[in-house]
């Protein structure tokens, strides 16, 4: 049990998971970090460099439901509460045009995106609720309303994954709890738009950029937010 915040991360061993686990951690934030790959998320947390007592790490396939309700209770005997979820989870498929596609690509982003969110947020959400407070925030893309050539199936997955969180939003509306939606075309993980500002790197976006918004939404100041889909890209 802790009486500081705590912020659960999904896809938390990931480039933009690593900061956001960073800057919450300096903020004073407890963290669950759940993701695929057991060694990727010790790495994290020895590079956290936090007492064994702020961190609970846990892999876990979050296209499986029993498997993510498992999950999110181990969290809850841990530290007895969860105030944020960040949920980071990617994974990108295209390249083939509608007409040519094999179903394999769509099942895959649905699960991906979609299935992975329902299945943390049906354990997660009625908790929150009964406390009168939680923060949650997914990453999507442009994508989501605006599909390109060839990018149907990723498209697809993050359309459902948004209109899901729209609909728990005006489900919470009024109990405390708040959904919310980041945007982003991609995300640079490497430095592209300092070596490259006016070309690829001029639609991408920092982890830090990334993270600042998230904190933002996890905030008090952002009581008020609820429903909205925030962009962080530029409109090139």
């Amino acid at each position: 049990m802790t009486n500081r915040p705590v912020a659960l991360i999904t896809g938390a061993a990931g480039g933009l998971g690593r900061v956001l686990a960073a800057d919450l951690a300096a903020d004073g934030w407890d963290l669950a970090l759940l993701g695929s790959s057991p060694d990727r998320l010790a790495d994290l947390e020895a590079a956290l460099g936090l007492g064994s007592e702020r961190v609970l790490r846990v892999a876990v396939d979050l296209r499986e439901a029993d498997a993510a309700w498992a999950a999110i209770d181990a969290v809850y005997r841990r530290f007895g509460r969860v105030d944020a979820l960040a949920h980071l989870v990617g994974g990108w498929v295209g390249g083939t045009h509608v007409v040519d596609a094999a179903d394999g690509p769509y099942a895959s982003m649905l699960d991906q995106h979609l299935w992975s969110t329902l299945n943390v947020v049906r354990p997660l959400v009625p908790r929150m609720v009964a406390a009168g407070r939680g923060r949650l925030v997914a990453v999507s893309s442009p994508m989501a309303a605006a599909p390109a050539a060839g990018m149907s199936a990723y498209a697809i997955g993050k359309a459902a994954e948004e209109t899901l969180f729209a609909s728990l939003a005006q489900e919470v509306a009024g109990t405390g709890v708040t959904a919310n939606v980041v945007r982003v075309r991609a995300i640079d993980t490497k430095g592209i738009r300092v070596t490259d500002p006016h070309g690829k790197g001029a639609t991408m976006t920092t982890p830090a950029e990334i993270s600042a918004a998230i904190r933002y939404l996890f905030s008090d100041a952002a009581g008020v937010v609820n429903g909205e889909r925030l962009s962080l890209h530029s409109g090139l």
